[in-house]
């Protein structure tokens, strides 16, 4: 057993604490002080050894090609297929009777499936798509819920060199649908329903509405999960029970080429349309599964993992099915929410499994600081030996609770900082050598070089006072100035978007731009410090403020929107709208709150609703007519309203203010 760590001061004040691993961690853990020499000393030949960690079908003959920046090609030449890493590789060792997924319904009923089992069912999806005409390039739609059934297709694909897209299952079908055009894919997969909080809600009505017109989509493949009734198209729906398990279990996997698209999955950006990120294959597993060995320390064949996000976010592909799996772990998958039926859900699910390493967001820590700690002061946690955050900068608050109550005070928590974009973790502690301070994610991973820069591009060093979250430090943009292998290699079909979202600013040095802020303290360690663009962070969920402002104003009673996110205790940023209703328009009240509440969801999803909404008479403008949307935060966080004399109209803010009494949502 690990003894809890001590922290090495014990300041009130939780960010100035610093908890180094315990003797017996740093003991046994997988990383030492001997990877960041390695790749200080050859970057590219660390990288090397790193995918050498992977079964390659056909060697490479040059580790990275950057001549044509920002695209990068890592291992070129070499082939390989990324489900044959994930599964059948760990068959063909000798471990097919391990258990790759124990499943855990909401209802409660559960799985336990083999990596046997896995290879067979795997099998069994490749050849049903290859009989629907699917080929090479080919694009499959997912709109899944957290079901065995969505891991089977994305590994599926992946045997197949189809390239996925996974769609949220909460996003509404107008979403759905513009993800559907945009990556032309000619299958969705999809289930009748999901349970949520004990009901079930339809899935495969949204697909009918999202597909209805889509010339490009020729089937829908439907998972029997809640027994909804569903409406069925002859010829193009299909039931995976009676086409997939029908299939054959044999199948033989043929190598791609590393720069393959693996993926394209969609995140918000500050034009309001969703970018279409591309990953591919070789870089994109390599670096999965380095950082998921040595971040969490996973032993293979002995750790019971469980990540709990969603399946259709990218922590979802890289630390719930391509980093775990090409490391042949044992892990949990949870269909459901986690207070159902009740808030002692998760706890009881770490206790009947054993799991050791937890991997969460902070808005899930955050609520279950709210719902007390004598719920899971009830539970033999012990089992527990690694925790992680992810999705948002955790507060220190937060990051204390976690390691004392969930934790035990025994075990590390990597504090994760990674994008959609970069494909996997890029800065976090290493467990067993990182002395973490709460609310840091403290330095980027062996391999990985970022910096901290002003406007001008200047490089900022740490600070020469301060301490903690707090103090005399010098705050900048996060960019990474060295190409990575799970880099994002374009946006699909708009590559000058992609050029100009991620490039542009930093053009002259060539260095990617993350988009977040960041600063060192004094002893150089990296606190993430929230976007600095028109992207909020809801709940470790990227949104597009002007997405939301669209979504309202295609409502027919509103003239114009502006969103901002403004802080939230739980789940880090709640979006905030206000509105202006078009001439002869005067609905008011809660049930108008609601319905544009509701219209929201609708055109994007419920994620998106807005926790409030203020009718306003007039918007915050300067004399160009560009809203000040630092004076709507101050309005929404209920501060003292900042400088408006550059607004052409300053009484605005008078007759905005007084919408503050209205009542937020719930």
């Amino acid at each position: 057993m690990t003894t809890p760590s001590e922290p090495l001061q014990s300041e009130t004040d939780p960010a100035a604490r610093v908890f180094p691993p315990s003797p017996e961690f740093t003991a046994q853990a997988n990383a030492g002080p001997e990877l960041q020499t390695a790749a200080d000393a050859d970057r590219e030949g660390f990288w090397a050894a790193q995918a050498q960690r992977l079964h390659w079908h056909e060697p490479w003959t040059e580790v990275l090609d950057w001549s044509e920046a920002p695209v990068a090609k890592w291992f070129v030449g070499g082939k390989l297929n990324v489900a044959h890493n994930c599964v059948d590789r760990h068959v063909e060792a000798g471990n097919g009777d391990r258990v790759a997924i124990h499943w855990e319904g909401e209802p409660g009923d559960s799985r336990a499936i083999t990596y046997s089992d896995l290879l067979a069912e795997v099998s069994r999806a490749a050849n049903t798509f290859t009989e629907l005409g699917l080929v090479s390039g080919d694009r499959v739609a997912v709109y899944m819920p957290m079901v065995p059934e969505a891991i089977v297709t994305m590994l599926a694909c992946a045997r197949l060199g189809l390239t996925h897209s996974l769609v949220f299952a909460g996003f509404s079908a107008t979403a759905l649908r513009s993800r559907v055009d945009d990556a032309q894919a000619k299958l969705v997969v999809t289930t009748d329903g999901q349970w949520r909080r004990g009901k079930a809600a339809p899935l495969k009505d949204t697909v009918d509405e999202a597909v209805d017109g889509a010339a490009c989509v020729e089937h829908v493949l439907v998972v029997r999960r809640t027994e909804t009734d569903v409406s069925w198209t002859e010829g193009r729906d299909l039931w995976w029970h009676e086409t997939v398990a029908h299939a054959s279990p044999e199948h033989t996997a043929q190598p791609f080429d590393a720069e393959h698209p693996l993926f394209v999955l969609y995140t918000s950006g500050t034009t309001g349309k969703p970018k279409g990120i591309i990953h591919t294959s070789g870089g994109y597993l390599t670096q999965t599964s380095y950082t998921h060995h040595n971040v969490f320390d996973h032993k293979e064949g002995r750790d019971v993992y469980w990540c709990t996000a969603d399946i259709g976010w990218v922590t979802g592909h890289s630390y719930i099915v391509y980093g775990p799996l090409s490391n042949g772990a044992t892990q949990v998958v949870y269909e459901g929410t986690p207070n159902s039926p009740d808030e002692h859900r998760h706890w009881n699910i770490i206790e009947k499994y054993g799991v050791t390493i937890y991997y969460t967001a902070p808005t899930l820590v955050r609520t279950f600081m709210k719902w007390g700690r004598e719920i899971p002061d009830a539970h033999d946690l012990s089992s527990l030996r690694v925790l992680g955050s992810v999705g948002e900068p955790i507060n220190p608050e937060a990051w204390t609770w976690y390691h004392e109550v969930i934790g035990g005070g025994r075990c590390p928590i990597v504090d994760t900082w990674w994008q959609t974009e970069t494909g996997a973790i890029m800065i976090a502690p290493l467990p067993g050598i990182t002395a973490c301070k709460p609310g840091s994610a403290m330095a980027t991973l062996p391999g990985i070089s970022a910096a901290i820069v002003d406007e001008e591009a200047n490089v900022l060093g740490a600070s020469s006072g301060g301490s903690g979250a707090g103090g005399d430090t010098v705050q900048g943009y996060l960019v990474l100035d060295q190409p990575w292998p799970s880099m994002l290699r374009g946006i699909w079909g708009d590559m000058d978007r992609f050029r100009e979202t991620y490039w542009s600013r930093y053009a002259e040095q060539g260095w990617y731009f993350a988009g977040d802020g960041a600063k060192y303290d004094e002893d150089g360690a990296i606190w993430l410090l929230g976007r600095v663009d028109d992207v909020m962070n809801v709940s470790g969920h990227r949104i597009s403020t002007t997405e939301v402002e669209s979504a309202l104003v295609s409502h027919p009673s509103v003239a114009e929107a502006a969103v901002v996110g403004a802080s939230d205790a739980t789940t880090g940023q709640g979006i905030v709208a206000f509105v202006i209703q078009r001439g002869g328009q005067t609905q008011s009240g809660e049930a108008y709150i609601t319905e544009l509440r509701d219209h929201v969801a609708k055109e994007i999803g419920p994620i998106a609703k807005p926790r409030q909404i203020l009718v306003v008479p007039e918007l915050p403008k300067t004399r160009s007519g560009k809203i000040m949307r630092r004076l709507l935060r101050d309005i929404a966080e209920n501060r003292e309203v900042g400088d408006t004399s550059t607004l052409a109209d300053a009484a605005v803010m008078q007759s905005i203010s007084k919408g503050l009494s209205a009542p937020a949502a719930d």
